[in-house]
């Protein structure tokens, strides 16, 4: 029930509160510490841009809209600047009326928010929200009378996330030639500069998000020991969302690659102050979800430019789910292999493929028996 007298807080107290109760949420396995970070990193970023001073029962849909517009146009700090182009100006909302407003600023620091950052902070204020009006913070919702929504989800991205087979097989060609290429730890390893020293390490975390299709946070969060081999193969036990872990096989080149790093790479960063992180950077620290795009730049930066495109994490874990699945790889093997809960979910790691419409009718598995008989 709704109590019966609404609390004049201020945006800033209740965020603080709403944060307080969503890291409670950990001690229970309602949420895991990092989804619970994102939450209260949304809400915090919603009081700072609403104005954290004014009482949250004030708040109209109208100002929430101009929060919503706002936290678009602000730049992403996980990016680099000099991908502000396309993407930022790919990134657009829609107001009332349905008046297009674009994200991206010319001179801005970064690209803007990318639509699924802006869905997922929408999706965060609604929550908080959901919440004030039951514990008596706000009259009525505000987020009713919102119009701003990203016009970029499902089916209307702009550009599809995928790689084509191409384009996939350019970039592991480009992260197995770097991992080739790194000398071994015994090779004046003392000598070399900083940006020479993560060549394996690139290699690798291009391979493991191509081939396997993790989330970003389960690669950076991987540790040494959680790599195994089981009857000569080479797994990985992933800790993934919900306290769930999956153990994972590895295809060849991969493990081939994981036991190089392992062997000479990791040796090469190593500073005895992360023991146990798989992935370090070149000062020795466990290494961040924001440098992972900076990462995958620079194995692009190797492809020939006819096989190159840009790509995202996420947009690698679609690569994995769309090539498997286009494949015929077992649907459940696919949910297995990405870790979702159930196969609804896969629907949205579908993306399309040039051709492949074709290809399947040209072996349509009733029709092999009258090709045969056209032959003979």
């Amino acid at each position: 029930m709704r109590p019966s007298a609404v609390q004049r807080l201020t945006v800033a107290e209740t965020a603080d509160r709403y944060a307080e109760m969503v890291r409670a949420k950990t001690s229970t396995g309602a949420l895991t510490p990092r989804t619970a970070e994102v939450y209260v990193r949304d809400v915090l970023t919603f009081a700072d841009l609403a104005g954290g001073e004014r009482v949250l029962d004030d708040l109209t849909g109208q100002d929430v809209d101009a929060v919503l517009l706002a936290f678009a146009r602000k730049p992403d700090a996980r990016r680099r600047a000099g991908a502000a182009g396309a993407q930022a100006a790919g990134a657009q909302v829609v107001g009332a009326g349905g008046v297009r407003v674009q994200a991206g600023r010319s001179g801005q620091a970064g690209p803007a928010q990318s639509a699924a950052s802006q869905a997922r902070f929408r999706r965060s204020v609604s929550a908080f929200f959901k919440y004030a009006a039951v514990v008596g913070w706000v009259q009525l919702d505000p987020m009713r009378a919102v119009t701003v929504r990203p016009v970029q989800r499902g089916g209307l991205r702009a550009e599809r996330r995928a790689l084509t087979a191409e384009q996939a097989e350019g970039l592991l060609g480009a992260a197995q030639g770097l991992a080739e290429a790194s000398p071994a730890a015994g090779a004046g390893s003392g000598r070399r500069r900083s940006d020479q020293r993560t060549e394996l390490r690139d290699g690798l975390v291009v391979l493991l998000l191509a081939a396997v299709g993790p989330r970003v946070s389960e690669l950076t969060a991987a540790n040494v020991e959680d790599f195994f081999v089981n009857g000569g193969t080479r797994y990985w036990r992933i800790f993934g969302k919900g306290g769930r872990t999956r153990d994972v096989p590895l295809p060849r080149p991969v493990a081939e690659v994981l036991d190089a790093y392992l062997a000479d790479g990791r040796a090469l960063l190593d500073r005895g102050r992360e023991p146990k992180a798989l992935l370090l950077s070149w000062r020795g620290r466990r290494l961040a979800r924001g440098d992972v795009q900076g990462v995958i730049d620079r194995v692009l930066a190797r492809v020939e430019p006819g096989r190159r495109r840009s790509v995202t994490p996420h947009g690698l874990r679609h690569t994995t789910a769309t090539h498997l699945l286009a494949a015929a790889t077992d649907m459940d093997a696919v949910r297995r292999v990405l870790g979702h809960a159930d196969l609804s979910t896969l629907g949205q790691y579908r993306d399309e493929l040039p051709g492949e419409l074709e290809a399947a009718m040209r072996v349509h598995p009733l029709l092999g028996p009258l090709e045969g008989r056209r032959g003979g």
